[in-house]
């Protein structure tokens, strides 16, 4: 099956499928925590002011989180992937969260954990770090209500307001200690969100790893683990090596996230990961062979995933979520190809054209006829 391409030079190239579809395994037992983090299906016909008012496809978006629990996946629900942030409001989240809460009670062994921040207060609103304490406590009391656990996301708000290190300890210990259950944290890196940058109160990232350490280690009883997402795994390892007993690593390095999740001989990452909404079922039989003990099988599987993964979240890194949706369309998952906030058009028809031979060449087009009669709808759209 052969399709012209764009490349990048204005050239236009043909493309001849080569991907054979990976099947997943069906109950597949992993032996690593794997969380998927979830991206939504827009409504378009709702969608009368696609820049300011979301409108959501649920039933499009709950099944996408069914196909995922059949998978074998965990799934962290309103996180970036969701475009918490990015088009998707505090609002809107929590009509997410309440149903993705309502149909994992549906699902045997369904697990969920779902986004706490505080993008309902505008950073430019927050003059007080209790400004930014009731913003969190907002966010966990109605998830923590639902009966759900918290992911503790990172505050664009705390990072305006914050003149230190100290800041952030006392933000953090005060939702912590009061928090129902245990929390997982995240720190992102401001590659996924520039105005987080210089989150923990430091641009060293030494003594950032020192204040995110002391933290933990204060609440190792409240923190079930933290996810770092930060394109760098030897800044991984360096915390995953200091996390106190009990407390895990995810993995949120959608770059190197094989060898993370694989380990080093002395420990492992588990996943949260953004890029597992995509590749879920190449994951699923990856994850598989590792829970077996095939190391070799594992690798085979994962490590044509590396490369498309490095395209969707090539910089400007936070339009990641574009790709995410991209492949959701090209595999059926929905019927077009629209997202909240318009932010489809975050990439160039030479971007998707680079995923599409990618997703094909991991064994990720599931159909690949019906990706490539989407795929030249959408060059047709872009003049190719």
């Amino acid at each position: 099956m052969d399709i012209i391409l764009p490349a990048a030079n204005g050239d236009r190239v043909s493309y001849r499928l080569a991907g054979k579809p990976v099947e997943p395994i069906k109950d597949a037992r992993f032996s690593r925590i794997a969380y998927a983090a979830a991206h939504i299906v827009a409504d378009p016909i709702a969608m009368t002011n696609p820049w300011s008012r979301p409108a959501v496809d649920w039933d499009k978006t709950m099944a996408f989180r069914h196909h995922l629990w059949r998978l074998g996946f965990r799934i962290a629900e309103a996180m970036d992937t969701s475009q918490r942030g990015m088009g998707f409001d505090w609002a809107s989240a929590k009509e997410l969260i309440r149903r993705s809460m309502a149909e994992a009670r549906t699902v045997p062994d369904a697990d969920l954990a779902s986004g706490a921040g505080t993008d309902h207060l505008a950073p430019a609103a927050a003059k007080t770090l209790d400004d930014v304490i009731r913003a969190y406590e907002e966010q966990f009391a109605f998830i923590e209500g639902e009966g759900g656990k918290a992911i503790m996301m990172a505050s664009r708000a705390l990072a305006a307001v914050a003149k230190g290190p100290d800041d952030y300890a006392r933000v953090y210990d005060r939702m912590l200690s009061q928090a129902s259950g245990k929390v997982i944290l995240h720190w992102l890196g401001d590659m996924f969100d520039p105005a987080l940058k210089g989150y923990w109160g430091c641009n060293d990232f030494g003594t950032a790893l020192d204040t995110v350490v002391a933290i933990i280690e204060r609440h190792a009883d409240k923190v079930e683990g933290i996810k770092i997402s930060l394109l760098d795994a030897g800044k991984e390892v360096q915390l995953r090596d200091r996390l106190p007993e009990g407390v895990v690593m995810f993995t949120g390095d959608d770059f190197n996230y094989p060898e993370l999740i694989a380990g080093n001989g002395r420990r492992h990452s588990h996943a949260l990961l953004g890029i597992f909404d995509a590749i879920a079922p190449v994951a699923n039989a990856a994850l598989a062979k590792l829970a077996e003990g095939d190391k070799a099988g594992y690798d085979a599987l994962m490590a044509p995933t590396v490369p498309l993964s490095r395209k969707i979240f090539e910089a400007p890194t936070e339009y990641y979520k574009a790709g995410i949706v991209f492949m959701a369309w090209l595999n059926g998952h929905q019927d077009h190809f629209t997202m909240v906030g318009g932010m489809q058009s975050a990439r160039g028809i030479c971007h998707y054209a680079d995923v599409f031979r990618l997703s094909d060449q991991a064994g990720l087009l599931a159909n690949p006829e019906l990706a490539t009669a989407r795929m030249k709808a959408l060059c047709a759209l872009s003049g190719v």
